[in-house]
């Protein structure tokens, strides 16, 4: 019968708690319109881990955190807890904490080879995502230290050193592990890759130097073409250093230092990319660059034969169809003068424009600059800006043509052409 009373009491007491829940709230439940997000914040249903672990806002999570990294446990324990954790991040691809994970579990330094191959190979694998392809080839090389056998250390050596285009070194893997693993297909396949690739890059490596071996002959061609022809090459010079009054300075200061023959003085650098080439009757072609002052325009010839005349490209460039700049219609063939520039004199030479270009780049005070012979070209009249500057025409005789102030303004700004 008492028995009977406290099941009786019992019984009573839960229908009136339950009752409770048809008239009044329950304090601690979710929110009808945020109900998502707070279940979310409960470790076991949580899609994916936050950044940051606030106390305050995911507190089961700090918890669990505080329980995973606590000092107090034996370090395996913690290793493992560790290496959990890292392999959480992996699947949700979050490769850099995966590798702070698996790191601070190798710090445990808890003497278990097997777990700490595995913190190595995993964190190889974090790395081989991120591309740090050293990094992942390191702790593969580790893991294969603790454990020669290990089949995804392995693994991830031949792949990093396939992705490093060490290709010898990744059969290298490969024959490794196939020695403990004869019959891994993937070890196999990645030999089969190694192999293929190897073949491929010497193959490549043979082509790239009879190349190289071929246009290095034909730049030593064309240099002794050069050379034979007497054409000389201005060099670029260091800036003297201020405050050195030695003979060495000097020299090195030369502003029309004559260089070597050397293949560093042909390269131009002309937008156009264009090069003096030899072709195969022997002739020399060579980009020339003419200079316009008045109008401060210039024209480029590409391929300028070393045997053609001025006269002939000037027919072409001021024939029926004018330059758009030419808006007086006054340039034509017969009316312009042609000229070339020795700096270090400062000296204008006039070239007759039935001359070719090979005589012209044979004479004593012309100097190819950046592998292009340049112009000036001029209107008869022009010469009536000043008298300060001397001309020299290539017979040797003398004459008055533009200002030094007028000259020098025009020079200032070709530089930047």
């Amino acid at each position: 019968m008492a028995s009977s009373a406290v099941q009786s009491d019992s019984d009573d007491g839960m229908d009136e708690f339950m009752d409770k829940f048809k008239t009044q709230r329950y304090k601690n439940a979710f929110s009808e319109d945020g109900w998502e997000e707070e279940f979310n914040k409960i470790p076991m249903f949580m899609k994916t881990a936050p950044e940051e672990i606030d106390p305050k806002k995911y507190p089961e999570l700090a918890c669990l955190q505080a329980i995973i990294h606590d000092e107090d446990r034996p370090p395996g324990e913690q290793a493992k807890s560790l290496k959990d954790e890292g392999n959480a991040f992996f699947k949700e691809k979050n490769y850099e904490k995966a590798i702070l994970s698996y790191t601070a579990g190798l710090k445990k330094k808890c003497g278990d080879q097997d777990l700490d191959t595995v913190l190595l190979t995993n964190r190889a694998a974090a790395h081989f995502h991120l591309g740090n392809m050293r990094s992942a080839l390191n702790d593969a090389a580790s893991a294969k230290k603790i454990k020669p056998d290990h089949l995804k250390a392995l693994i991830r050596g031949a792949q990093c050193c396939i992705a490093l285009r060490n290709f010898s070194e990744s059969i290298q893997w490969c024959d490794e592990g196939l020695k403990v693993h004869p019959t891994d297909k993937k070890l196999q396949e990645l030999r089969a890759s190694a192999d293929k690739h190897k073949r491929a890059a010497e193959r490549d490596a043979r082509k790239a130097k009879v190349k190289e071996k071929k246009l290095h002959g034909e730049k030593e061609a064309l240099l002794a073409a050069i050379k034979d022809r007497g054409i000389k090459l201005l060099q670029s010079v260091k800036p003297r250093r201020y405050g050195s009054d030695s003979e060495e300075d000097e020299d090195d200061g030369s502003s029309a230092a004559i260089s070597q023959l050397s293949l560093d003085g042909l390269s131009s650098q002309e937008v156009t990319g264009a090069q003096v080439f030899l072709d195969e009757q022997g002739s020399l072609h060579w980009p020339v660059l003419f200079l316009y002052p008045e109008h401060q325009q210039s024209d480029f010839i590409s391929a300028f034969c070393e045997s053609s005349c001025f006269v002939d490209h000037l027919a072409v460039m001021f024939g029926e169809e004018l330059p758009p700049w030419d808006t007086d219609r006054k340039y034509h063939p017969q009316n312009l003068q042609l000229f070339f520039e020795d700096e270090e004199k400062e000296t204008l030479y006039q070239i007759n424009p039935e001359t070719s270009l090979l005589k012209v780049l044979q004479h004593k005070r012309f100097f190819v600059k950046a592998g292009t012979p340049s112009i000036i070209v001029l209107k008869t009249w022009y010469f009536n800006l000043g008298t300060s500057c001397r001309v020299r025409t290539t017979s040797g005789k003398e004459a008055d043509v533009l200002s030094h102030a007028t000259r020098q303004c025009f020079f200032r700004k070709v530089q930047h052409i």
